[in-house]
């Protein structure tokens, strides 16, 4: 009932054959006749009214074909023929939907999963009396613990029970001793990932088979889950250029049928032939190939994680020559990590990371996470400091058990410490200094390290036809250098401010151009490029929202997937059409000679129909392409090397 309701032409078309059939069968063919021609003349007049308003608008279409066999059919006295016209039009509508809703089921999933609703502790509770999982021993929710909110109505620093089973309705951070959570709907992880106490939670992830609590770090809207939904709804609404190409096809295509009709009719002397010519030139197939084809790519791209903000940006992927990354965070993991430890006089490795670790707790530059990391890594205990104060830009100072300990740039250590010398530092590599109770400790050198993925990425990228591959940093060119040098890129453009790397990518002359970056200060140049991406959606919110292209992994070889599914997009859509267009122009040369009587061209155009969709869903897969043999290494050809002007001091 459901479907006859969304589809009453398709019921009702349904209803009114068989009526005619009950007529024909019992010896009734004039009422019959004048029943399935008048239904077929009312489908074709309503049919005629929307392609009348189509065409006031400035829209060329090719419903004036179908209406064009209707009344043809009629006129010869081909109704059952008329019939099935009506009937395939008002199908064609339901293949179209049902194919759609296949192609759109990985970008639908993600809507269906939004949370509304969230259990919020009341203000007074307390943790005492929950378990190690989080749960409270007496029935937190039946003791009246937790109050249930639309989860628009949370407010950061909220603490929250997620229960067993239920989606994390915002970003937050673990409260309980530990997790696990399916994050696979954000990350393509299909495994589940252990949260301890303090580790951030993702929006979206669905918790495992104990309660937790956490607290909230964001509210709705910025939460990462809303924002990928955001990103969904944009592509599901969007139209791609090859789809209103596809639609330009209907002149041609409709002059061809006429002709060809008109030749038959001519050559036979029978008004009949042309009737079916134009029954098998009903315009479906090329209606229908292109949407399903770039609804299938940006389906299969929301499956590997990438989500394709509008269906035109498919067409573009499919066409890129150049490519312009950032480096940090893009190129390498954005995250220093330690190198090595060189110490001074009396002082051990452990030594100073441990109390360099102590001293940067009480800091919220990016380097202080660095070294906590390193320490946590060598299973060194962090002190607590009696003081502790951060300068901007310069370290940290804080003091242990009487001693001051100093950490930061050499200058700065110098002021507090005797006898610093500054390390010598290969390229892409920093130093942090560390000064203990006067007396110079040692140094921490530090290293944002290249992507793992970065070479195999480029080398995918030249293989799918990218010939050009270029840097754009604000780092130094020495560092510039060493990553390029690393990475296999053909062109470096170091020391850029914004507006240097927008100027840089509209000067690049293959196009069209790509930019790759993740930062706020890229989401210029992700708007000016031909198509920007945006890595990772825990990323910044101005990049995200300045890109095409969105992948919510962190993951740089997502960029040539993105390429890859393009490519294959682009030339399933067009294989779609032509396919449809052959099997219908093949159709109609047979009806010309007389081979292909109107019932049987509008049996058969169906399946045409059914074929073009079919071949259309293949946008789905990820095809032979992606399955193809591991790339060669990039070839490390010379390279130009540009230097832009340094108008800034960086640190």
């Amino acid at each position: 009932m459901k479907i006859l309701l969304r589809y009453p032409l398709v019921a009702g078309t349904v209803a009114a054959l068989l009526a005619v059939l009950i007529l024909l069968l019992s010896g009734q063919p004039l009422i019959a006749q004048v029943a399935a021609s008048t239904y077929a003349l009312a489908v074709a007049a309503y049919l005629a009214v929307g392609m009348v308003r189509r065409l006031m608008g400035g829209q060329w279409g090719i419903d004036i074909l179908a209406v064009t066999a209707i009344v043809s059919t009629v006129l010869v006295g081909e109704f059952i023929a008329a019939m099935i016209i009506v009937l395939m039009m008002a199908g064609g509508t339901a293949l179209e939907d049902f194919a759609a809703g296949r192609a759109k089921k990985e970008l639908t999933s993600l809507l269906e999963r939004v949370p509304q609703t969230a259990h919020r502790e009341r203000s007074g509770t307390t943790a005492a009396g929950t378990t190690a999982a989080g749960t409270n021993a007496a029935g937190a929710t039946a003791g009246g613990q937790h109050e249930d909110i639309a989860a628009t109505d949370v407010r950061i620093g909220d603490v929250l029970l997620v229960k067993p089973g239920e989606v994390v309705p915002l970003d937050g951070i673990l409260l309980s001793e530990s997790g696990s959570f399916d994050e696979s709907s954000l990350t393509g992880e299909s495994l589940p990932v252990e949260r301890a106490a303090g580790e951030g939670l993702m929006s979206g992830s669905l918790n495992g088979e104990a309660a937790v609590r956490m607290k909230v770090t964001a509210l709705m809207a910025d939460s990462q889950y809303s924002r990928i939904v955001a990103l969904v709804k944009e592509a599901a609404d969007s139209k791609a250029p090859m789809v209103r190409l596809a639609d330009r096809y209907a002149v041609p295509f409709t002059a061809l049928a006429y002709a060809l009709g008109a030749v038959g009719w001519i050559i036979s002397g029978s008004p009949a032939r042309f009737a079916e010519v134009l029954v098998v030139a009903t315009p479906c197939p090329l209606l229908i190939a292109a949407p399903v084809a770039f609804l299938g790519g940006m389906s299969r791209a929301a499956r590997a994680g990438i989500i394709v903000k509008y269906a035109g940006v498919l067409e573009q992927l499919s066409r890129i020559k150049t490519v312009a990354f950032d480096k940090t965070g893009t190129l390498t993991y954005g995250r220093p990590a330690l190198v090595a430890v060189r110490t001074a006089g009396s002082f051990t490795e452990d030594g100073v990371l441990g109390l360099a670790a102590s001293a940067e707790q009480y800091s919220s530059h990016v380097l202080a996470a660095s070294v906590m990391d390193a320490a946590r890594n060598r299973g060194l205990v962090f002190d607590t400091a009696t003081e502790a104060n951060e300068f901007a830009t310069h370290g940290v100072r804080a003091r242990f058990d009487g001693r001051d300990v100093v950490v930061g740039k050499p200058k700065f250590v110098a002021e507090a410490a005797a006898g610093v010398e500054e390390t010598e530092l290969a390229s892409g590599e920093l130093a942090i200094y560390v000064g203990v109770a006067g007396e110079f400790a040692g140094s921490l050198v530090m290293s944002d390290p290249i992507r793992g993925e970065t070479r195999r990425t480029l080398a995918e990228l030249k293989e799918l036809g990218v010939t050009r591959t270029v840097m754009l940093t604000g780092d130094a060119l020495a560092t510039a250098e060493h990553i390029a040098d690393e990475a296999g890129l053909t062109d470096v453009r170091a020391e850029c401010l914004p507006s240097d790397k927008v100027e840089a990518v509209r000067s690049l002359p293959l196009r069209p151009v790509m930019m790759v970056g993740d930062g706020v200060n890229d989401a210029p140049v992700l708007a000016v490029a031909d198509v920007g991406i945006a890595m990772g959606a825990r990323g910044s919110t101005a990049a995200g929202e300045s890109a095409d292209v969105v992948i919510i992994l962190d993951d740089l070889s997502k960029v040539a997937s993105a390429v890859r599914i393009g490519q294959r997009t682009v030339r399933v859509a067009l294989q779609s059409i032509w396919i449809g267009i052959a099997l219908s122009v093949a159709l109609m040369l047979a009806a010309a000679a007389g081979f292909v009587p109107a019932i049987a061209g509008a049996l058969s155009q169906e399946l045409v129909d059914l074929a073009t969709i079919l071949n259309a869903l293949r946008a789905l897969s990820a095809g032979d392409s992606a399955k193809a043999g591991k790339p060669s290494p990039a070839a490390t050809a010379k390279r130009p090397v540009s230097r832009l002007p340094r108008s800034v001091e960086r640190s």
